[in-house]
């Protein structure tokens, strides 16, 4: 039985010096702002896997309400989600995200990210891809006012062991 999970996250941009994506930190003229380290990579990425097995949002999981998960490092939100996928007798077949971002240019960037979610998961790099794109200068993602991360997911149930 297979599960499609789908989320986009959007975080505010501020100035700054590092940007934390995918679990990896970047330099850039800007930081995302949120409760947590602010990774929206990361944000779609867990909210994508509640999603395929209608667990809720981030927001019921992690409120923003909460002092305690105030700058939460995000790769413990993604390893929450799996943890949980993984107790419905789920696996992740593959993550499929795009990163909607004006700057910093994220080719150079791409692999660790791939690299460190797919070691967070405990799956294969070729399980996780990630794409970028910009907003050619238009809207909150063009101005740098904004970055927006959207992923897809697909799960697998496991066999029952007999």
């Amino acid at each position: 039985m297979y599960r499609i999970g789908h989320s986009t996250d959007l975080h505010r941009l501020k100035s700054g010096k590092t940007l934390v994506l995918g679990g990896v930190a970047m330099d850039s003229d800007y930081e995302s702002v949120g409760h947590s380290d602010a990774d929206c990579l990361l944000h779609s990425m867990a909210e994508a896997l509640l999603g395929a097995l209608a667990l809720g949002d981030l927001g019921t999981h992690f409120p923003d309400t909460d002092p305690s998960y105030k700058g939460l490092d995000s790769k413990k939100i993604l390893q929450y989600a799996h943890d949980l996928i993984k107790s419905k007798n789920y696996h992740i077949v593959n993550l499929d995200s795009m990163v909607f971002l004006e700057q910093p240019k994220l080719k150079d960037y791409i692999l660790p990210m791939r690299q460190t979610i797919a070691d967070l998961l405990d799956i294969g790099v070729s399980q996780v891809s990630i794409k970028a794109t910009t907003g050619e200068k238009i809207g909150l993602v063009g101005t740098s006012q904004a970055i927006v991360c959207e992923t897809v997911c697909l799960l697998e149930k496991m066999e029952e062991l007999k």
